[in-house]
């Protein structure tokens, strides 16, 4: 049976139960011991997981070709190269195009290019997946990190805490290892798994100091690789999420990779380390006679307070004006004596302020997916302390609202609505926006 079977099987239909049985068809058969159906699993696990990058962009498809070898341990055997960075660059296309011309057609273009890819694009997922072959050996590793609660309200606002700038970026968590060929390799991943390719410059700076690093803090938990917790931050929040996802013409010189945590590869693995934050700390302030001297990587900046005082309660809202004022979102609260774990907590709590803005809507748009046929977004616009504002408002909504002001979109537009979001922002043509834009209410008063 052959790859691509699998691959046409799972697009006969977008349905989520017609594709969890078609690779609950391929795990029975595994476990029976099929061979072909064990390496489809293998390979599916190859492509989703969020740990494993084959560095490469470009997969050329083949013409018509069958009755080929289709040689799936060289093709396995290219992927792990590909993986620990044995062939890069022309090299590495050269070894593609190589064995591409010993697959079937339909093999290669269907399969073989898309794992390389990252992408079976037959509408599966890493959870789609899981659902069926949960605690197997082709199970995909989940990828998480450490996340914030809101502090407002919260019982854990008191004791000793550490105090941070919430900054204005985009999170990233940075694998530093060595591959099978001693080599380091540095790779950075957003919040949710998905590998950011364009802050090469930091991560070079993390290579080339990477024995420097480890010999600053001589502890033997990180000689096997650790991971990097931070945020990187740019001239505007908007520049830098640009070059974040652009594709070509990258610019990130001017991004620096703040550092607030480090975790070692192992406990990474299992989603917890034990050790408290404030050891963690000490582990960073030890590589900083290092870090300090890259130009692009930096220790984020504290402060520490009691709450418990009112002193401490006094200093932690100063320290909180001051840095909305100084440009940053807001400020971080961290708990000293928490562990890391990869889901959200209150050992980390954010505070940060929000604005409301009264906006006239101008037009309304139609959803898609759960929410086509009624209200997926109210076209705002409007003045606020000089800006011209233009924004499309999606959430904030009940599946009634959605409904009603759908059905009766005549009545909607031209009314004015109170909308709340982090941030104003400023768009390429000079124009306004909003940061995370959510519906309060109508202000018939207005």
């Amino acid at each position: 049976m052959s790859m691509a079977y699998w691959i046409h099987k799972l697009n006969e239909s977008d349905s989520r139960l017609h594709k969890e049985d078609v690779i609950k068809q391929a795990y029975e058969m595994a476990t029976l011991g099929n061979e072909s159906c064990k390496r489809f699993l293998a390979f599916v696990n190859l492509t989703y997981n969020p740990y494993v990058n084959f560095y490469l962009r470009q997969v050329p498809t083949i013409d018509e070709a069958s009755g080929r070898e289709n040689p799936w341990q060289d093709f396995r055997l290219l992927l792990n190269d590909l993986m620990n960075r044995k062939y890069t660059g022309n090299s590495a296309r050269d070894q593609v195009d190589s064995i591409s011309q010993r697959f079937d057609s339909d093999e290669w273009n269907n399969f073989c290019r898309n794992v390389i890819r990252k992408d079976l694009r037959c509408g599966i997922s890493d959870k789609t997946f899981n659902k069926v072959v949960k605690k197997s050996e082709y199970e995909i590793p989940v990828f998480g990190c450490q996340l914030a609660t809101n502090s407002e309200g919260r019982p854990e606002m008191k004791g000793i805490k550490r105090l941070e700038p919430k900054l204005d970026g985009v999170r990233v968590l940075m694998r530093v290892s060595r591959n099978e060929y001693g080599e380091v390799v540095t790779t950075c991943y957003s919040r949710n798994g998905k590998i950011f390719e364009n802050f090469n410059l930091i991560e070079q700076q993390i290579q080339d100091n990477y024995t420097k690093l480890v010999q600053s803090v001589g502890d033997r938990a990180l000689r096997d690789g650790f991971w990097l917790d931070g945020e990187v931050t740019g001239q505007s929040f908007q520049e830098l999420m640009r070059q974040a996802r652009r594709k070509e013409d990258v610019d990130a010189r001017d991004s620096v990779f703040n550092i607030f945590d480090i975790i070692p590869t192992e406990n990474w693995e299992h989603g917890h380390w034990n050790a408290q934050l404030h050891k963690r700390i000490d582990i960073l302030e030890r590589m900083r006679p290092v870090i300090d001297k890259m130009s692009n990587v930096e220790l984020l900046t504290h402060i520490m307070v009691d709450l418990d005082t009112g002193e401490g309660r006094d200093v932690l809202h100063r320290y909180a004006n001051d840095m909305v004022v100084a440009g940053f979102e807001g400020i971080m609260i961290k708990d000293l004596n928490s562990p890391y774990e990869c889901k959200r907590n209150t050992f980390w709590m954010k505070w940060k302020p929000t604005i409301t803005v009264d906006l006239t809507v101008v037009n309304i748009e139609e959803g898609t997916g759960r929410n086509q046929g009624r209200l997926g977004a109210l076209v705002c616009e409007g003045v606020d302390d000089g800006k011209t504002i233009s924004v499309n408002v999606g959430s904030g909504f009940s599946d009634g609202d959605r409904d009603d002001y759908y059905a009766n979109s005549e009545s909607v537009i031209g009314r004015t609505a109170e909308i709340l979001a982090d941030a104003i922002t400023q768009n390429q043509d000079g124009t306004y926006s909003l940061r995370f834009p959510r519906f309060v209410r109508f202000r018939d008063d207005k």
